[in-house]
């Protein structure tokens, strides 16, 4: 049951327009301003920062707790569940053996890639969506060990420090995750001893192309210099 019910779970509550929902209680179609875009970065620029904030906040949690749910209902012979171990969901948890590992990671990533694609093309708003972003790093905080979401962040601000464009630091990090999924597993010599998890370098992979795709609108607006750039608040003059 475990097996079809977590991806359908995350698929469902992913689709939430959490966007579209905030701003509406605004009195705001978010879908006729800025971008149009139900995601957190045009509430924040539409809407308010506080009410982008709490948009960005409520996307990562569709991505996250989707997965926090799969790891512990479907866990695998031998294998710690991770920092988020809910010990009440072990009686209902599906133990799979150790030679099963790759249909337990399986099916972990399948939530997550059903969350962000219920965000992406959610049902409630005619299979459109939001991009994808805050819901992807909720489902890897779920999935990746801290160290590698802490390097993706540092990659991320770097990229938004240097180019003060959200679209370009976004497409940047998601291409770096596919590489960085690698080179962790290399590092810690996983892809060695064949155990290194398979189901999430694809789900990053994926995750890189859907990104991409999503910021096509975005990419076009910077070849034609109309992309929004975020600029840096001026020094107030001493007196």
């Amino acid at each position: 049951m475990q097996l079809w019910l977590c991806p359908i779970f995350a698929f469902l509550l992913g689709s939430i327009p959490f966007g579209l929902l905030i701003a509406r209680a605004k009195g705001i179609d978010i879908r006729a301003h800025g971008s149009g875009n139900i995601g957190a970065t045009n509430v924040l620029r539409v809407v308010g920062k506080k009410f982008g904030i709490a948009c960005f906040l409520l996307d990562v949690l569709k991505g996250l707790i989707p997965v926090i749910l799969a790891v512990n209902l479907i866990q695998i012979e031998g294998k710690k569940v991770g920092p988020f171990h809910i010990g009440a969901l072990d009686q209902l948890a599906l133990i799979l053996p150790a030679a099963k590992q790759f249909t337990g990671q399986f099916i972990h990533v399948l939530a997550a890639l059903a969350a962000v694609l219920g965000h992406n093309y959610s049902p409630w708003v005619g299979f459109k969506g939001g991009k994808g972003i805050a819901t992807s790093a909720g489902a890897l905080i779920g999935l990746m060990p801290p160290i590698a979401i802490l390097l993706l962040v540092v990659i991320w601000i770097l990229i938004f420090i240097t180019t003060r464009y959200v679209s370009i630091a976004s497409i940047g990090a998601s291409v770096a995750l596919p590489l960085l999924t690698l080179w962790g597993s290399w590092h810690h010599g996983r892809i060695q001893d064949g155990t290194w998890n398979k189901p999430l370098f694809f789900f990053t992979v994926v995750i890189a192309i859907l990104a991409t795709w999503k910021h096509r609108s975005n990419i076009q607006r910077l070849r034609d210099g109309t992309e929004h750039r975020f600029s840096r608040k001026p020094k107030p003059d001493h007196v």
